[in-house]
């Protein structure tokens, strides 16, 4: 009600960078929306008195990058209501007069290549060879999405770093004709078998639950809140079209003959929707021998309000394994049908150990394998407890809210280094625990999407 939106998990006020618009000089008129397309949402600035580029960079200092609007749209005429307001849903969709004044179309079978796959990538076209990744909506995720379909398309490897170094399509297609030729080699189905091998993230995640020895700290955990009339039966019958559909909500794992953890594919899994008291109570537990790991239940609070709640296992999902999870139940529960899956997760996993085995490969192993040889560092920290003797997850959390001076601030650093948010907290993070325990070497454990 207030007009909030949510991009990219930012909760953002369109009406606030409306005003620092207006705060720049020669600006008259300006107004900022969201529109959502392809289930991602993205911000578009109208802008009136200045041309875009010129706004866009005096923005940026004046904003966070999440706050920056994906496009500009210049404008000469404004549509309004029959009251005289302005008419924000008769704005021009992106892709109006600003981008066509400024698209420069590809000259080469290299950059229209490119350009498409710009386009793939950040929905939002069309996309000229001087426009720029990241302020066209692109971010870390899209720029490891971006590098896996160059691999795709030109049989070569671009590190990510070049995205972030060179973000034009212009400058991005003297790098890809420099670049040495690498075979691509597609995921296909694997053979049927009574287990497969696990990936090495679902390695990584079944040795660390054992350490764990059967916490929580993997589930992922969600709670949605329903309102109105619900069809309990109808509700439950959608989970049970995901569980047969998608491989892994019917996967359990466990350690095969040769000491190795492996996964095994159920025909079908026992599924149910649970009443729960409370969110409190729902979250155990997986036994990662048995299937599925995933659960959902209910807390009625009254006939129109319900919480819906579901847990996983971060060895069978992740974040955008989610996604795809909560926009397949939407699909369900509306009554669509949906297009049948031609690659599982163990295809992947098949596939993976495969190229383990290939020279690439092992040159990267024997490279870590040395960096890393010896005894690896303790941290010491000047703790007031020893400590513990056994490895334990338990911990609290503290939360906080960075002053909008000081959030700019890290922005600023991370445009000005060509990086990531992420990697000047990483950085602030390696620092902090160096002063504190006066050791240079020291190891951070990090979750990771597809980063090489």
């Amino acid at each position: 009600s207030d007009g909030q939106v949510k991009v990219r998990g930012y909760r953002i006020e369109p009406g606030e960078i409306e005003a620092a618009i207006r705060r720049i000089d020669g600006i008259r008129e300006a107004a900022v929306t969201a529109r959502t397309e392809h289930g991602e949402t993205a911000l578009y600035a109208y802008i009136e008195g200045r041309k875009s580029d010129d706004v866009r960079a005096e923005l940026a200092t004046r904003l966070p990058a999440y706050m920056m609007p994906a496009q500009f749209i210049e404008m000469s005429e404004w549509p309004v209501t029959p009251s005289g307001k302005l008419d924000r849903r008769a704005l021009p969709a992106p892709g109006g007069s600003a981008d066509r004044q400024a698209y420069t179309a590809p000259r080469n079978v290299t950059e229209m290549k490119l350009c498409a796959l710009w386009e793939e990538v950040l929905k939002n076209g069309p996309v000229g060879i001087r426009d720029h990744f990241f302020e066209r909506g692109g971010h870390s995720l899209k720029a490891t999405a971006l590098v896996s379909r160059i691999a795709k398309e030109f049989g070569v490897q671009v590190p990510l770093q070049d995205i972030f170094a060179r973000p034009t399509v212009e400058e991005l297609a003297s790098v890809i004709q420099d670049l040495e030729e690498s075979s691509y080699e597609a995921i296909q189905p694997a053979q049927t078998q009574d287990t497969y091998p696990v990936s090495s993230a679902q390695k990584r995640m079944y040795v660390l639950q054992q350490l764990e020895d059967g916490g929580v700290g993997y589930n992922m955990p969600a709670v949605l809140e329903l309102t109105g009339p619900l069809d309990r039966s109808r509700l439950e019958e959608r989970f049970r079209q995901l569980v047969e559909r998608h491989e892994s909500l019917r996967t359990s794992f466990e350690t095969g003959p040769d000491g190795e953890p492996v996964q095994r594919i159920h025909d079908s899994v026992p599924f149910q929707l649970d009443e729960a008291e409370s969110a409190d109570t729902f979250v155990r537990p997986f036994c990662l021998e048995e299937a599925p790991l995933f659960r959902a239940a209910l807390v009625k609070e009254s006939d129109e309000r319900h919480l819906l709640l579901t847990d996983m296992h971060h060895i069978i999902s992740d974040g955008v394994s989610v996604n795809t999870l909560i926009k397949e139940f939407g699909e369900l529960y509306a009554g669509r049908s949906l297009a049948p899956m031609r690659l599982q997760y163990k295809d992947y996993a098949v596939w993976q150990r495969s190229f383990q085995e290939k020279e690439g490969y092992q040159k990267q192993e024997a490279y870590w394998l040395k960096r890393l040889e010896g005894e690896l560092p303790v941290l010491e920290l000047p703790a007031d407890k020893p400590r513990p003797a056994v490895r334990s997850f338990a911990g609290g959390s503290v939360s906080c809210t960075l002053d909008a001076e000081t959030a700019s601030g890290l922005h600023r650093i991370a445009r000005d280094h060509g990086s990531t948010l992420y990697m000047v907290l990483l950085a602030a993070y390696n620092t902090l625990l160096a002063r504190l325990s006066g050791q240079e070497d020291i190891i951070v454990g990090s979750p990771i999407a597809g980063r090489p």
